[in-house]
């Protein structure tokens, strides 16, 4: 069993406290580690990073391509991969359409496919990321298991959680941004609960990074303010798995300018827009977003005399053809900018340009250096601030938003003031006092230079990282999978439907006659069980309904798997199944509850409790999971036809066990037919096996409906189970008229 790695709340410190215990890493190791990233949305390649295009491409692309490129450096590790979403789109380049590209010497971009083909932003790409944990599971039967998985914000969360979790594999979370601090905020505004629900996905985001926080055993933040105010938000907030290692900057870009440096490129550019190029600039860099709070700066510029008479004003706001193209609420923000320009007369004085290449990005900040500038970051609310890091080691001095990141970052480099990005006249303030104290601005410059090279290096980054790394290894048994699968070691078929018992196959006797004979006329054809039923209940109905032999049985809710005549138990799924597991725990907690009633013995098992709830009077299910959170237990809850609730451990499942079987066995999920009526079936139904809900679903499974490779039947019990095999045509050349369901798009 994997034991967590445990810290005590006191190593939350400052990346200066633990500064002398970074110089040198030692994994004690047999040979060098394998990682594998994971950052799913946006437009990931490795060089020329398209950032700022939109929402979805911005700091976090960055992040994750300089810790693969860092970590990939250190002599103990021999392999980084970076898996991200492949893209073929002709509205973006082709690069991300490529399936592997390097990053450096050992690292590289893996690209999986997953989903429509076409660029998704990432509230679109939830429906498909079961599909991702199948293909990945292809790649790493391909290449290897790593040692290690990081999963960058919510979606890649879930996504690698699932994956550690079927794999017995360490796992790491960075959250990012979180869910439950975005929807707080935005939940100030004029927008109502629903509209917000309908945007961002906010129920299916929070949960992922619940599930994420409960598999982790290191979550990696970038300050102190992360960990206390945003991720202690959350039910599986766990102070001994925080831990706070601040980003990198790319010291080798971002580096002060020198002497006889001539003017860059994109200096000719702002020179359209500015009556006298030769003052400072107040430069500032952020995608067109509301909270990005760029309408306020302006406002502020234009109302303050002085400000227009010191400096110019530099917004580079992404890149844009046409700003009718653009999502809504970007077009918002850069018409705002616009009148409030016009308002203030403001022509002259502030440019904007349309567009800039990813190199034009240090040259600014080195030309605002040479003419005495400062950079400011205006936000409403800003995680870290990779843009500060970039300023501050170029050597200009930064004012910034007292929210979040900016904190630790002037706390620690001395090199800038910290603004209420609401309050007009303290910003202006901040702007006049760099603007206008020579020394002072001097002070700041070399501050930022050395502080950045001293806190916020890569390789600060890295050692800490790999530290802790090696901490959690040296407590972690190795994978129960960690042999590549051997091919076809089920008998001779080649393809195996698998289907619930009660409502599925039963229910119809004469449609179930007919099941039976079709499976038992097809030898090239396999067939499973997959039932919450006990194995001994089971058994004693699959005899009862005088079904064919099953070639596997998943009882148990997904907690028990056997093969063949023999019923032969999987040891290797019965050796992580108990990872967590307190049953005892759990029932004090349920017994307790209004509504709830403990189910007769012979429903119970070793790695199942069953309860029958009213549901009026018991909380819901997610209640019940917020509660078994709350007292940190961890475990899965599972409500079928609205009244049978089954509690589960944390690595069962009938997602997980589908999934190990598979893998275990060598065999191809397009050739996998599965069926189910109820929520406990729902897990085996996602993903890339070929789905069936037949007619007498319960509408817990109604979710399900928009899915990829699930199919609807009309028909009920094992009729509807019929009716999907002729629709997947699964017993000649199998076809799929469902592997693509295209999303809803809805304008930002």
């Amino acid at each position: 069993m994997t034991t967590l790695r445990l810290k005590s709340p006191t190593d939350l410190g400052s990346p200066a406290e633990s500064q002398g215990q970074q110089d040198m890493v030692l994994l004690d190791r047999g040979e060098p580690l394998k990682i594998t990233l994971i950052s799913l949305h946006g437009l990931i390649r490795a060089e020329g990073a398209e950032l700022g295009c939109d929402a979805d491409t911005g700091g976090q692309v960055k992040y994750v391509l300089e810790l693969a490129k860092e970590l990939a450096s250190h002599e103990n590790v021999r392999e980084v991969e970076l898996l991200t979403r492949q893209i073929i789109d002709p509205k973006v380049s082709s690069d991300y359409a490529m399936i592997e590209e390097p990053i450096c010497k050992h690292a590289r971009i893996v690209r999986i496919p997953f989903g429509p083909k076409r660029y998704l932003k990432k509230e679109a790409l939830w429906p498909y990321l079961e599909m991702f944990v199948d293909q990945t599971l292809v790649h790493f039967r391909r290449t290897g298991l790593p040692d290690i998985i990081h999963g960058h914000y919510a979606d890649a969360g879930l996504a690698g959680a699932q994956l550690a979790r079927l794999l017995h594999i360490p796992y790491i979370f960075t959250g990012h941004s979180l869910g439950r601090v975005k929807r707080q905020r935005l939940g100030l505004g004029k927008t109502s609960q629903e509209t917000l629900e309908k945007k961002y996905r906010f129920g299916v985001r929070i949960e992922s990074e619940e599930i994420a926080l409960e598999t982790a055993s290191m979550v990696v933040t970038s300050t102190r303010q992360e960990v206390k105010d945003q991720y202690e938000l959350y039910d599986h907030y766990v102070p001994s798995r925080m831990e706070v290692i601040p980003p990198g900057v790319d010291l080798a870009h971002f580096s002060p300018p020198t002497e006889g440096d001539p003017d860059p490129p994109i200096a000719a550019e702002l020179d359209r827009f500015l009556q006298d190029a030769s003052k400072p600039i107040i430069l500032t860099l952020a995608r067109p977003d509301e909270r990005k709070n760029l309408e306020k700066l302006v406002q502020v510029y234009g109302e303050s005399t002085q400000l227009r008479e010191l400096a110019n004003l530099v917004m580079i706001m992404g890149g844009r053809d046409d700003i009718r193209a653009l999502p809504k609420a970007q077009a918002q923000v850069l018409n705002n900018v616009i009148y409030l320009i016009d308002k203030y007369d403001l022509y002259g004085h502030v440019a904007y340009p349309k567009s800039h290449a990813p190199g034009d990005i240090p040259d600014l900040y080195r030309w605002a250096v040479k003419g005495k500038g400062v950079f400011i970051n205006p936000a409403l609310t800003e995680p870290f601030g990779l843009t500060l890091l970039e300023a501050g080691a170029t050597g200009l001095p930064i004012v910034a938003t007292n929210d979040g990141g900016p904190s630790d970052i002037v706390a620690n480099c001395e090199n800038g003031l910290l603004i209420d990005p609401l309050d007009s006249e303290e910003i202006e303030r901040a702007l006049l006092r760099t603007l206008t104290e020579p020394e002072q601005w001097q002070k700041w410059s070399q501050a930022g230079i050395d502080g950045t090279r001293r806190h916020y290096a890569w390789s600060n980054h890295a050692n800490r990282y790999l530290r802790d790394l090696d901490d959690i290894l040296k407590h972690t048994t190795t994978p129960a999978l960690v042999d590549r699968p051997r091919e076809r070691r089920l008998p001779e078929f080649d393809r195996l439907i698998i289907t619930d018992l009660d409502n599925t196959l039963t229910g119809d006797p004469e449609a179930l006659s007919e099941f039976n004979e079709l499976i038992r006329e097809h030898d090239n054809i396999g067939f499973g069980i997959a039932t919450g039923r006990r194995l001994d209940s089971a058994k004693a109905l699959i005899e009862e309904l005088g079904l064919p032999q099953p070639d596997l049985i998943d009882t148990d809710a997904g907690t028990q798997l056997h093969y063949g005549e023999k019923l032969t138990p999987d040891l290797s799924w019965r050796k992580q199944i108990g990872y967590a597991w307190k049953p005892a725990e759990i029932d004090s907690i349920l017994c307790a509850l209004p509504g709830v009633v403990r189910q007769p013995e012979s429903h119970q098992s070793e790695f199942k409790l069953s309860y029958e709830i009213d549901p009026v009077r018991t909380p819901s299910s997610v209640n019940l999971k917020k509660l078994l959170r709350e007292a940190g237990l961890r475990a899965k809850v599972v409500l079928s036809l609205g009244m049978y609730l089954d509690v589960i451990p944390v690595r069962g499942g009938s997602d997980l066990s589908m999934r190990h079987l598979l893998w275990k066995w060598g065999f191809s999920p397009d050739n996998v037919l599965v069926a189910g009526d109820s929520g406990n079936d729902a897990g085996m139904l996602l993903g890339r096996t070929l789905g069936v809900v037949v007619g007498n679903y319960s509408p817990e499974l109604e979710r399900l409906r928009k899915r990829p490779r699930i199919y609807f039947a009309e028909a009920s019990h094992a009729r509807g189970i019929i009716e999907g095999i002729h629709y997947y045509q699964f017993l000649e050349n199998i076809v799929i008229p469902n592997d693509r369901i295209e999303p809803a798009v809805e304008s930002e």
